[in-house]
């Protein structure tokens, strides 16, 4: 894993650019779209100006939304936005201008921006520690008030284009209540999952999110860069669906497995903000100063990815559009070389078999050599597990030891290796898929909906797909 040492960087910027501004907000709303434009600037030297835009659809209730309550969410949606602009120079001081903001409320946000970068202090090799990295001032005298939602029945779905969210897509629909995808900066896996669940362009809520050039300019003039919390940037632009749209349950798909470390022995995790810490964090927040009656959640919660691939095994469908590989992400295409996607072929083995796998990634990824170091670290046998969404190393172990025995003599390169490693039985596969996670916030009825899933999925174990 590459580390850069930039600690002195660190130091020598925090010195030269002493204050971040979030500056202000302003929302435009036209014929077909809202616009939002945001202002951050760093010590009156660079300013930036990201831009999202949010088309009209027929299902938003434009006519019952609140300036003000618009105007709160926005600004809510600044305060994660800034975290990709701060970090260029991590400036010891925040100044937010446009609300003002409690003592608690500051406590929450900085707890939320030091464990949502805690990738980026470590990959950066900066030493930080939460009370001190960085204060939170607020000029403003005007204070977030309450919002009502004003919500119906139904649930906002964001879409990744990955397996996790075709599952909770296919499972709530059971429910024949609303659902509404959601999707930032559409690209072909996640427009092509919505369409093969039935949803037309129309019934989709779609944001067009930009980052600001001069960012990326600094970023190659030697600022600092890295990983920032998406997933709890995707909560808070959620909240803005779920009010323009009158829908009062948004539904993750975060399964409990994005609970473990990155790095062992800390806290360090690059799924932070999809955690379960985050997830109740996020909740006790938007009850106590937004609205008490929204309902945020991770419907796959109680499952582990295991569960989840054999589930989405079970819709073929989806199994040639869906990708959960980042590198291949712009072209629509598995890279087949890097964690994400050695982790999905592994996963999906025990339940889709080498033989269909290969017609979904173009090749036979156990049989490739650059990736052993990548199968090490997934199974714990190296410094850490690569900073990606990926499962737990128990996960990966008990699928190699799965798919080692199903696979025929002579075993291919990486599963050859694995036999090495000191793996659980594969009998277990059974009863491991059985065990729901409790910690989660889903009500009688959704989680029904898992209980009969599993209960399908373990009641006999299907030959693999060959």
């Amino acid at each position: 894993m590459y580390i850069q040492h930039r600690n002195d960087d660190f130091i020598a910027l925090r010195k030269k650019f002493p204050q971040f501004s979030f500056d202000s907000f302003a929302i435009h709303h036209e014929k077909d779209k809202i616009d939002f434009a945001y202002s951050f600037s760093i010590s009156d030297r660079y300013f930036f100006e990201p831009k999202i835009i949010i088309p009209i659809k027929p299902f938003f209730k434009i006519k019952e939304l609140n300036p003000e309550h618009l105007n709160i969410l926005a600004f809510h949606v600044g305060m994660i936005e800034l975290i990709s602009y701060w970090k260029a120079s991590c400036s010891p001081l925040i100044k937010i201008k446009p609300f003002q903001l409690n003592a608690d409320q500051i406590k929450w946000w900085k707890n939320l921006y030091y464990n949502g970068l805690g990738e980026f202090f470590y990959r950066n090799n900066i030493q930080v520690d939460s009370e001190d990295f960085v204060e939170i001032q607020c000029e403003s005298q005007k204070d977030i008030s309450s919002i009502s939602f004003n919500g119906n029945e139904g649930y906002i779905i964001p879409i990744g284009g990955g397996k996790d969210s075709v599952v909770t897509l296919e499972l709530l629909k059971k429910l024949h209540l609303p659902l509404v995808p959601f999707i930032i900066n559409p690209r072909e896996a996640t427009t092509e999952t919505a369409r093969q669940a039935g949803f037309r362009d129309e019934n989709v809520f779609t944001v067009y999110r930009t980052i600001h050039p001069l960012l990326l300019q600094l970023n190659d003039q030697g600022f600092l860069n890295g990983h920032t919390p998406f997933s709890a940037l995707l909560a808070f632009y959620t909240l803005l669906a779920s009010y323009i749209s009158g829908i009062p349950r948004i539904a993750l798909s975060n399964e409990s497995s994005a609970n473990e470390s990155t790095v062992a022995g800390t806290l360090i995790n690059h799924q932070y903000s999809k955690s379960f810490q985050f997830e109740n964090d996020f909740r006790n927040y938007v009850h106590k100063y937004l609205d008490p009656g929204l309902n945020y959640f991770s419907f796959l919660r109680p499952l582990n990815e295991l569960q989840i691939a054999g589930i989405f095994s079970r819709f073929p469908h989806y199994h040639s559009i869906f990708r959960s590989c980042n590198v291949g992400s712009k072209t629509n295409r598995w890279c087949g070389h890097c964690p994400k996607c050695l982790f999905a072929w592994i996963i999906l083995e025990p339940f889709l078999g080498h033989s269909y796998l290969e017609k979904i990634f173009g090749t036979d990824l156990m049989n490739e050599p650059s990736l052993e170091g990548t199968l090490k670290e997934l199974a714990g046998y190296g410094d850490m597990k690569p900073f990606e969404c990926i499962g737990t190393i128990e996960e990966v172990k008990l699928a190699l030891s799965v798919s080692i025995t199903k696979r025929p003599e002579p075993l291919p390169l990486l599963l050859e290796i694995a036999s090495h490693f000191e793996l659980p039985s594969h009998e277990i596969l059974h009863s491991f898929v059985k065990n729901l996670n409790p910690d989660h916030f889903l009500n009688p009825e959704e989680l029904s909906l898992l209980k009969q899933a599993i209960y399908e999925l373990g009641k006999a174990e299907e030959p693999a797909r060959k």
